[in-house]
């Protein structure tokens, strides 16, 4: 009989409890430990003495996992990580604690059933941070353009909204506000000075990325496509990672949630709204691009009308434009060429 040990790790912020399974399914040991990584390298080392043979680690993927899975392959351990939804519908029960969520991934991994996610290199997995860091300090800089037009309304004063959050304009509006407190105007220049500060982190982290050595090529190819910018570009780079990875347009377009989820049952099929077990991160950046793709890109348009032709309404033919984005997408990623759209002859 083969000697193999399958360990399973449920993985918290300051403990790890472990237990360890035979090739049988049989408990050889289980406890807690420190999640730091001195008593892990510790614990490494004892498993390797007193079991010897083949070890395969296992863990849900949570915000702790990528260290430990880092820092367990520098140790030459196989670590394989877990999709938190199916472990979820797979290991639901009465009971639930870190000691038997560690007994039922160990058993999922002994018993080949541990339903292994993808884990990008740490290099990618490094700037995507960056990329989600980005798109973070966007969404706040959003909010503060969307408070600083607040105060101006708080306080009757006119402004023209499509100007506003330009710099010369502001300087312009700041110096004639005649009846605005002093205590708003103070508010309107920090909120200014919050969106300046945002907006030029968020641009220093795009142009790093672009320039990045991994990502120059391969960002430019992307961008061969009318309607896909360096935004969309970096995150179907970052977010996707390898695109060999799915097999058919239609499991990409899954991944990145613009598909509803399927109910089937004695030969009747339901679709319900789009599935919530997808990335959100791309979902959001496909959506965006397939409302402003069609305005520069002809093919994109026809799909979109196409769809509204169909009986589809706004959204659904938006949907439509962003499905046909991930295509295009697969289509330069996988053959490494800038894109080319043959005509109808």
């Amino acid at each position: 009989m083969r000697k193999y040990y399958a360990v399973g790790m449920d993985v918290h912020k300051k403990t790890i409890s472990y237990c360890v399974v035979n090739v049988c399914g049989e408990r050889v040991a289980e406890g807690r430990i420190n999640a730091n990584r001195t008593e892990i390298g510790d614990w490494v080392k004892g498993l390797r003495s007193s079991f010897r043979g083949q070890r395969e680690f296992g863990m849900e993927a949570t915000m702790f996992t990528a260290w430990i899975y880092d820092y367990l392959e520098s140790l030459g351990c196989e670590v394989k990580v877990g999709s938190p939804h199916k472990l979820k519908a797979i290991g639901a029960g009465k009971k639930k604690n870190d000691r038997m969520d560690a007994r039922a991934l160990a058993s999922l991994l002994q018993s080949n059933f541990f339903p292994e996610c993808f884990m990008l290199p740490r290099t990618l997995r490094e700037l995507r941070q960056a990329l989600r860091y980005r798109n973070l300090l966007k969404r706040e800089s959003t909010r503060f353009k969307n408070r600083l037009a607040c105060f101006l309304m708080e306080v009757g004063e006119e402004y023209d909204s499509d100007k506003l959050h330009q710099k010369r304009y502001f300087t312009h509006l700041m110096d004639n506000l005649q009846d605005t407190p002093a205590s708003v105007k103070n508010l309107l220049k920090l909120a200014r000075g919050s969106v300046e500060a945002f907006e030029q982190n968020q641009r220093m982290i795009v142009r790093e990325l672009e320039k990045h050595t991994l990502l120059s090529e391969r960002v430019t190819r992307l961008q061969s496509i009318r309607g896909v910018g360096p935004i969309t570009a970096l995150t179907w780079a970052l977010e996707i990672g390898d695109p060999w990875r799915f097999s058919s347009v239609k499991k990409a377009v899954s991944y990145c949630g613009l598909c509803s989820a399927l109910r089937e049952s004695a030969g009747k099929s339901t679709r319900g709204p789009l599935s919530k077990q997808r990335n959100p991160h791309i979902q959001w950046v496909l959506i965006e691009a397939a409302k402003k793709g069609p305005t520069f890109n002809p093919q994109l348009k026809e799909a979109r009308d196409k769809a509204l032709a169909e009986g589809a309404n706004s959204n659904q033919a938006t949907l439509a434009v962003a499905r046909k984005l991930v295509a295009y997408l697969m289509c330069v990623d996988k053959t490494q060429k800038e894109f080319t759209m043959f005509t109808k002859a």
